[in-house]
């Protein structure tokens, strides 16, 4: 989907100013918005991939003046709605008013460092061989869709060059929405940067992105 968290090349946001070292957490309440929303994914009922439209789904306004960790609490309370866990009364009473889903697991506390530590890998075996190699000239497809995607706006119906050839990894286009992992071969592509600035770039610059191989095609 064309998101509000989709800004590459999106003029008017002003310039990026990274903070000179910055703090992992800025107040102790995002320290608990971290844990309560990794807590709530591991109890199953959705994916990171669903999880990350969530945060993408909210409305511009509200994800524009939202923080980091803001966006995570809003989309964290869209997830446990969504699956049963909490209803609109709730949220807004701040308490519960009935029984809602039962986790399929529950993350204790002693067992939190080796589930973090282990991670979530989405490296996927892929039944074909890669459509392409290293140095091919590939095209990135034009699509607007309405569900998760992972291909920015700034890089669609661009001309690049396959750089390398990544293993195979869960389709997030699909696994979002629960369509299924699908996993696809992912590719590293490189982008002259007048090719995806135009006119006035510097021409130094090169652009790269890892890219799921059914938003390729031959060039």
């Amino acid at each position: 989907m064309n998101g509000p968290q989709d800004l590459g090349g999106q003029m008017g946001f002003g310039p990026v100013a990274p903070e000179k070292d910055e703090p992992l957490f800025h107040a102790e309440w995002e320290k608990r918005a971290l844990g309560v929303t990794l807590t709530a994914g591991a109890m199953g009922h959705w994916n990171i991939d669903e999880s990350r439209h969530a945060r993408e789904s909210l409305h511009p306004a509200d994800y524009y003046s939202s923080s980091y960790y803001e966006i995570w609490t809003k989309a964290l309370e869209v997830l446990l709605e969504r699956h049963g866990f909490v209803t609109v009364d709730e949220l807004a009473q701040g308490k519960a008013l009935s029984d809602g889903t039962t986790p399929k697991r529950v993350l204790k506390a002693e067992n939190t460092p080796a589930a973090l530590a282990k991670g979530g890998p989405c490296d996927r075996p892929v039944p074909t061989e890669p459509r392409f190699v290293a140095g091919d000239k590939v095209r990135t497809k034009t699509f607007n869709p309405q569900g998760h995607t992972r291909l920015p706006r700034y890089a669609r119906g661009k001309l690049g060059t396959v750089e390398a050839v990544r293993d195979g990894f869960v389709f997030p286009d699909s696994n979002a929405h629960g369509k299924g992992e699908n996993p696809q071969w992912v590719y590293t592509v490189v982008f002259d940067g007048r090719e995806i600035w135009g006119e006035g770039a510097d021409p130094t610059l090169t652009v790269s992105i890892d890219a799921w191989e059914s938003y390729l095609e031959p060039a």
